[in-house]
């Protein structure tokens, strides 16, 4: 199996071309490829493949081999792959994911892919909706008991379910006890994505982030988009400001989003890069 390795501010991921078919089966082969001792290394597999409703269509899988709705990290780097490997001339490009159609285009210097923009769709906020079981409609600025401590949250999904926590510190957290607890409470039916921010100033925060079925990432890109629109919700952004710079451990994404546009859209740009190709031998 040819493969291209690719990462997205640190969010790396197992690209293989299946335009033509697939030979092999996805969940074990991400299992196995994305092993960091034993596998290529990844956080997880992405597939490109054909779509009747848009111009190819995405599929992602994760670490531990379940199948992911969306990733946007990995979409920035499908539209760059399909683009420098010449499935297509356009540069801006429909793709075809669980979560819907997301929208990217490329910015291009001297024929290259610098930086990919991607209509990321609207928050979704109601709490059957992302899922959670709260009591309420909405889960904004919520207090709740996780882990042994209380913590305020915001849920919000972008195709994948988001748990957005506030601290005062966000390097000083124990994530790999505190990151498995959330993902697995009671309080998500379907597992969640944790993101825990540290506000930086009125227009940036720092976050850090526990994907369910991957552990922590360098970056999630459906998670920035949720951040910047909790932040947003939560006043850690100056009013009327709707670009939000996200900081994560692999580098920094921005995040456009105006709450009070009929269509709520919210749009991630970022870069997209290229590692390494190989082969596979069994």
């Amino acid at each position: 199996m040819r493969f291209t390795k690719m990462h997205g501010i640190g969010n790396d991921y197992i690209y293989v071309n299946c335009m033509e078919g697939m030979d092999f089966d996805p969940v074990q082969a991400s299992i196995r490829l994305s092993d960091r001792h034993f596998g290529i290394g990844s956080d997880g597999l992405i597939l490109i493949c054909p779509s009747e409703v848009a111009d190819f269509k995405m599929r992602m899988f994760n670490a531990d081999g379940s199948e992911g709705k969306m990733c946007g990290n990995g979409v920035r780097c499908f539209a760059k792959y399909v683009y420098a490997k010449g499935l297509t001339d356009k540069t801006v490009i429909r793709i075809e994911t669980l979560a819907g159609i997301r929208t990217a285009r490329l910015t291009l210097e001297n024929g290259e892919v610098t930086a990919v923009r991607v209509d990321m769709g609207s928050p979704i906020f109601n709490t059957a909706d992302i899922p959670v079981n709260y009591p309420a409609d909405t889960v904004v600025g919520r207090a709740v008991s996780v882990a042994g401590s209380v913590w305020s949250i915001t849920c919000v999904s972008m195709g994948n379910p988001h748990c957005v926590v506030f601290v005062d510190d966000v390097d000083s957290l124990e994530l790999e006890k505190i990151g498995p607890q959330f993902e697995n409470d009671p309080l998500f039916p379907e597992r969640v994505n944790t993101e825990f921010v540290q506000p930086i100033d009125s227009r940036t925060v720092k976050m850090r982030v526990w994907e369910r079925g991957s552990g922590e990432t360098w970056a999630c890109g459906t998670g920035a988009c949720a951040v910047a629109v909790a932040s947003i919700l939560n006043g850690c952004i100056t009013e009327g400001v709707h670009a939000v710079t996200v900081g994560l451990r692999g580098g920094d994404l921005l995040i456009e989003w105006d709450k009070d546009a009929p269509d709520g859209t919210v749009y991630m740009t970022g870069p997209a890069t290229f590692v390494y190709e190989g082969e596979t031998v069994d």
